[in-house]
């Protein structure tokens, strides 16, 4: 049960950018709407999970039915909402459990296209190697 209640959205386009959605909202707005409440309801901000977490459960059902299309839209809000790459990648492990290895190769893909696309920050670089000092020139020094 959600824990907070907010009004339906007026807004039928999806978050996921599938833009076939979209196309089906113009052919029956009212079904849109519908459909456009129970996403409010399951993934929306509302509830004890956060949108993240949500998303994880989405995109490992996605994964374990070879849906790659909708793994790497459903990283994408993840990513939107905090996520991060090495979240996404544990949970394309644990997805990879119950869905085997259909899920672990289609969520790997939709990662690695993901960050082919730029979707993650870059490592910051790593800090020089510090040269230990040698105990013979410190010991020259205090001399």
């Amino acid at each position: 049960m959600p824990t907070k209640t907010t009004p339906p959205s007026d807004d039928l386009t999806n978050p996921y950018g599938y833009s076939e959605m979209d196309w089906a909202a113009q052919l029956d707005p009212a079904y849109a709407a519908a459909r456009a409440e129970v996403r409010r309801l399951s993934v929306g901000e509302d509830g004890a999970l956060p949108v993240k977490v949500k998303e994880f459960v989405v995109l490992g059902v996605l994964a374990s039915r070879g849906l790659q299309y909708g793994v790497e839209a459903h990283m994408r809000r993840a990513l939107a909402h905090g996520a991060t790459k090495d979240e996404l990648f544990e949970a394309i492990k644990a997805a990879a459990v119950p869905g085997g290895g259909v899920a672990y190769s289609v969520g790997v893909r939709a990662l690695q296209a993901l960050e082919q696309d730029g979707a993650f920050a870059p490592a910051p670089p790593a800090a020089p190697a510090r040269r230990p000092r040698s105990t013979a020139r410190s010991a020259g020094r205090s001399m």
